[in-house]
């Protein structure tokens, strides 16, 4: 399959040119996914599309911006914390502004976390609380400010979530727990949406060969610099980004990515014990229980 498939019929248009495209909203598109969701998204339909990327570092963002306005693509950039409920807001607003409708919303904004519960102060756990304003809120009221243009072009939206978020994963009970709350917000907002036509998909990574993990908060609540998981089995950004498309794009519900990971799903309901051993299996031995 070629790195994106079809698009849907183009929807919408560029009040400024006219030109009729599909809009497409990507958080978390400086970097990793989101920026390679956005690359083959406009290598895929040029002009046919409106890519409104979000970050919170508006150079790498404009990086993005013209490697997809290379294509034909139509690209707005809006620096975005999306832990800021107003900026979230201010996202959605500015792309009606520019695009005058949101067709697809991909929620990718994220941060990672690894440190073992025991390992983690009193005085630190702000950062649990932080990573789920991140995680959590911040997919939350995105989709909230964007929900009523969605259900005007009964269009779609993405979250992207982890394996962690069906598989409790040691050394990450706080970026667990943002994910698992994430599964659960979305597949009930899917019940919500079905009668409107918006359609809900959530994709469950694994191990991405992106620097997320360096950049995610450690025991002390700063940058770890380091991962905790084994990568040598790590899926590249290019072929994540592209099954995430795919889903979208087939309004699948779910997009759970590698055969390991869907074994551990259904073998979690069947032997717990041994999921949890494959787990721990997968740390470095450095940051296993001790």
């Amino acid at each position: 399959m070629s790195p994106a498939a079809a698009l849907p019929p183009t929807l919408g248009h560029d009040q400024n040119t006219g030109n009729r495209m599909k809009t497409i909203v990507i958080t978390g598109a400086s970097d990793g996914i989101g920026a390679e969701m956005a690359r083959q998204l406009a290598a895929s339909h040029g002009a046919a599309v409106a890519l409104v990327l979000a970050a919170r570092s508006q150079d790498l963002l404009d990086q993005v911006a013209s490697e997809c306005a290379a294509h034909g693509a139509s690209a707005l950039t809006v620096g975005t914390d999306v832990s800021q409920p107003a900026q979230c807001r201010h996202l959605m607003a500015s792309a009606m502004e520019k695009f005058g409708r949101i067709d697809t919303l991909i929620n990718n904004a994220g941060r990672s976390a690894h440190a073992l519960f025991a390992d983690v102060k009193a005085e630190d756990m702000g950062w649990y609380e932080e990573l789920m304003r991140i995680n959590l809120w911040g997919a939350v009221w995105c989709t909230h400010a964007a929900l009523p243009h969605l259900k005007a072009t009964r269009g779609s939206i993405v979250a992207v979530s982890s394996l962690a978020g069906l598989i409790g994963v040691p050394g990450r009970t706080a970026y667990s727990a943002s994910k698992f709350a994430m599964t659960g917000f979305f597949e009930a907002l899917r019940a919500e949406l079905k009668i409107a036509g918006v359609s809900v998909t959530v994709a469950y990574p694994g191990v991405v060969a992106t620097q997320t993990r360096y950049r995610g908060f450690n025991a002390a609540g700063v940058a770890a610099g380091a991962s905790g998981l084994k990568e040598d089995e790590a899926m590249s950004v290019p072929e994540c980004a592209r099954l995430i498309i795919d889903g979208m794009q087939r309004r699948r519900r779910e997009v759970v990515m590698g055969r390991r990971s869907g074994i551990g799903r259904w073998l979690k309901l069947l032997a717990p014990a041994v999921v949890e051993n494959m787990a721990l299996a997968a740390l470095k031995d450095d940051v296993k229980p001790h």
